[in-house]
């Protein structure tokens, strides 16, 4: 079912004057007169939507797409080619390459120029071919690689050239504007001394700073590229504290003109004849104090509309804003860049917009025809007759054991020790991290990414890490606390040695030439983390600043940034956070043995909700951007206090069946509401249309966030344990028989499991025929990969060197 909430698909709308009546494929912009548009996400909103607030037809509606071409694709970019057309607008493809750049290779993008050709069937419109945007900024995967980009970027020019259609097809160029260049340097940029690196410095000085110029090293010349673009917003933060300013007069015009060490406007569109499309938004923040939302915005939409209509910048064909929100500061600071989200200021656009010389209108022929509904999309009565048949699933699994006496016999008997429902459930908890980490569109996808509702393998697991302590630990704390303390000292002190292990171990196998490791070095933001839906797409580098290792002298902050663990594979980070809540476990386990259970229970729901709202970090390290410490220990606790009360509430749940049954219940409820999530994880997902996009992504935003853990997951989580517990024991034997087998030995070894998952990654990442999006390949090599993890759990492969 619906996978877990990632990165939202952007989506383009602008509006166009019309020189006359509309006509199918019109070349624009005519006459000098530009488009006007806004950035949506693609689901939130529709053209109409945009209209309706700002007043204005839509001209040109985009949407992302991955390069090479993912088959889950098809049917978003169909639909989103019928709004166009439904709106007489042109559409653009905003294409992020999900592969180096050294993989677009010509015959590459011919296959893929050919996907969207068959896709794009009889579409009367233009398609522009934005093609991997903000190439010199630091923060996507494909940036600062200006050799690399400018072959990758003529290959696909040349793929949709081939194309042909009419001349139906026309390639953008957009850069990001060059005040702060160059950024943060990405970690595939060249290095000094190389043959890249000479493109990079442009003044020929031997060094690449702010005197190189920001853009034309990315140019892939007049032959390749139709229309050319530039990011440009009115922020003054430079990435820092959030702060609103009024725009300066000519902030803009300055920013075409005279910024990166080139004239933008003067040498990429009059010089060159290209089209210019701007992309655009003015920053504030609600809480940053400052200026007022109104005055900003309405100053930069006079700026914005003074430059689109000036003779001075007559090439401009197409304004985007940016009609989004986002945060910053790990989720701390929102930012609202929208221009329609206050109505007051929506109306004070539309109206300096009618008194522009700009003038809105569809561009080619309205095409009526009834709303695209995804294939693999189920609405009205086949929506609902799911959660019909999940209720009569519901009542068959809590009255058959009652009805049928046979069934009695499936309940749980264990003659060890150990409780295997436990361990089974382990199992397949870190399956779902297995599966989740590996990355790859499969099958199993379906399966674990919130398949079962509002809970990924990362909840499951520091839930059950906490009620395992529980259960070993706690019948020792009242008479042998010392030892308790020891134990868990020492297995603290274990998983942090194999955490710097892992740690240093992938930075060595990163300086292999021949091996690739940006699976584990590199981790590419999916727009459900710390930095909101701004930061999806962005690439971060793990291991930055760690190759100063081999500088003498050593710079004195890299081995203590190494010690607190700031550096490693975002898949192993979650590890930082086992170290310190086991040191700490030995007090809890004290209060806890004092019969201070509730007072624990009150502590740590206090301090879960101080670090939800405040966002504040105890440590540097880096698992608190994934699984920040205040709001994380909440679930190890829960889960302690359950692993040492464990025999108490099994047996008072035994005797209040109503309590088991009201949690199955919420289960399920939670199961159903999250099947209705946009994202798709593949072509063969299918999601329930019960609630409209927009309301969802705010649902799900606001109840059921996955980094700082909304009180609505934590609930998911709590009641699904539950649930599962009680399924288990009433129908122990057939699942024990069915998947029992194999889960059962992989629950008993999770730490084993966890750390020899990183070095599969490590080697998926480097089959090519993994990396080409075939689900059904994709599939099999996940069954080789689980089937091999169980295997050496079985045969207890390297257990007297891999902890366990």
């Amino acid at each position: 079912m619906a996978a877990v909430l990632a990165a939202a698909l952007m989506t383009v709308l602008a509006v166009v004057v019309p020189a006359g009546p509309a006509q199918a494929a019109r070349s624009f912009p005519e006459e000098g007169k530009p488009l006007l548009g806004a950035v949506l996400e693609w689901g939130e909103d529709t053209a109409g939507g945009f209209s309706e607030r700002l007043g204005a037809s839509p001209a040109i509606f985009g949407h992302d797409i991955a390069f090479p071409f993912r088959v889950s694709e098809e049917s978003d970019i169909r639909g989103f080619l019928e709004q166009s057309a439904g709106q007489g607008a042109h559409a653009m493809l905003t294409v992020r390459p999900v592969v180096p750049l050294d993989q677009v290779t010509p015959d590459a993008a011919a296959a893929f120029a050919g996907e969207v050709r068959r896709i794009k069937g009889d579409f009367n419109g233009q398609l522009l071919i934005r093609y991997a945007p903000d190439m010199n900024a630091s923060w996507v995967e494909w940036g600062q690689q200006p050799a690399a980009y400018r072959q990758s970027f003529q290959a696909v020019a040349a793929a949709f050239r081939d194309a042909g259609n009419g001349g139906g097809y026309a390639m953008v160029w957009e850069p990001y504007l060059g005040k702060d260049y160059p950024f943060d340097r990405n970690r595939n940029a060249p290095a000094p001394g190389s043959e890249g690196f000479a493109l990079l410095d442009t003044n020929g000085d031997g060094a690449w700073n702010g005197s190189d110029k920001a853009y034309e090293p990315y140019y892939p010349g007049d032959g390749a590229v139709d229309w050319v673009g530039l990011t440009a917003y009115h922020d003054d933060t430079a990435g820092g504290a959030a702060v609103n300013t009024v725009p300066r007069a000519g902030e803009l015009q300055e920013m075409l003109t005279a910024s990166g060490g080139e004239n933008f406007y003067g040498t990429y569109a009059a010089g060159r004849g290209k089209p210019l499309m701007l992309q655009t938004s003015a920053f504030y923040s609600p809480s940053a104090g400052g200026a007022a939302e109104a005055e900003i915005k309405n100053s930069w939409w006079d700026q914005v509309l003074g430059v689109a209509a000036s003779a001075g910048f007559g090439m401009t064909g197409a304004v985007v804003w940016d009609e989004r929100t986002s945060t910053r500061d790990t989720g701390v600071t929102s930012i609202d860049w929208r221009l329609t989200g206050n109505a007051g200021i929506a109306d004070a656009a539309r109206t300096r917009l009618e008194g522009s010389p700009v003038v809105t209108g569809p561009v080619t022929e309205v095409t009526a025809g009834p709303s695209f509904v995804r294939s693999n999309t189920l609405s009205g009565a086949a929506a609902w007759s799911v959660g019909a048949a999940l209720i009569l699933l519901l009542v068959a699994l809590w009255q058959v054991p009652a009805k049928v006496s046979a069934v009695t016999a499936w309940g749980y008997s264990d003659p060890s020790s150990r409780d295997s429902r436990v361990d089974l459930l382990r199992g397949l908890a870190i399956v779902f991290v297995v599966v989740n980490h590996l990355g790859m569109v499969s099958l199993f996808q379906l399966l674990t990414q919130e398949a079962v509702g509002f809970v990924s393998g990362a909840e499951l697991f520091v839930l059950f890490s906490g009620l395992v302590v529980g259960m070993v630990y706690g019948p020792r704390a009242k008479d042998d606390f010392g030892t308790v303390v020891d134990l868990t000292s020492r297995r603290a002190g274990k998983l942090y040695v194999t955490a710097l292990v892992v740690l240093v171990g992938v930075f060595l196998l990163s300086l292999l030439p021949v091996f690739r490791t940006d699976a584990l070095t590199t981790f590419v933001d999916q727009g459900t983390g710390g930095a909101g839906h701004e930061g999806a797409g962005r690439t971060y580098d793990l291991y930055a600043g760690m190759e100063t290792l081999f500088q003498f002298p050593v710079p004195p902050e890299v081995l203590p940034a190494i010690l607190l663990l700031q550096f490693g594979p975002w898949q192993f980070n979650v590890m930082g956070l086992y170290v310190v809540l086991l040191l700490a476990s030995p007090v809890i386990l004290a209060a806890l043995n004092r019969g201070k259970a509730l007072w624990v229970l009150a502590a740590s729901l206090a301090v879960y909700a101080l670090g939800t709202v405040t966002r504040f970090r105890i440590l540097p390290s880096q698992f608190e951007d994934s699984f920040p410490l205040l709001v994380w220990q909440v679930l190890f606790v829960i889960g302690l206090a359950a692993g040492f009360h464990r025999r108490r509430i099994v047996a008072w749940l035994s005797a209040h069946t109503s309590a088991v049954a009201a949690c199955t219940a919420l289960a399920f409820a939670f199961a159903f509401l999250s099947w209705g999530n946009p994202y798709l994880a593949n072509g063969f997902d299918v999601r329930l249309a019960i609630i409209p996009d927009t309301a969802y992504r705010a649902m799900y935003d606001l109840f059921f966030g996955r980094t700082y853990l909304a009180p609505g997951r934590l609930l998911n989580v709590l009641v699904l344990v539950v649930a599962a517990y009680a399924f288990l024991t009433a129908y122990w034997k057939p699942v024990q028989r069915a998947l029992g087998w194999f889960l059962v030995p992989l629950g008993r070894a999770t730490l084993y499991v966890f750390i020899m998952h990183v070095v599969l990654i490590a080697v998926i990442a480097n089959i090519p025929a993994l990396q080409q999006e075939n689900i059904l390949i994709n599939t099999l090599a996940y069954a080789v990969v689980l089937g091999l993890l169980w295997v050496m759990v079985r045969t207890r492969f390297l257990f007297k060197i891999v902890p366990t």
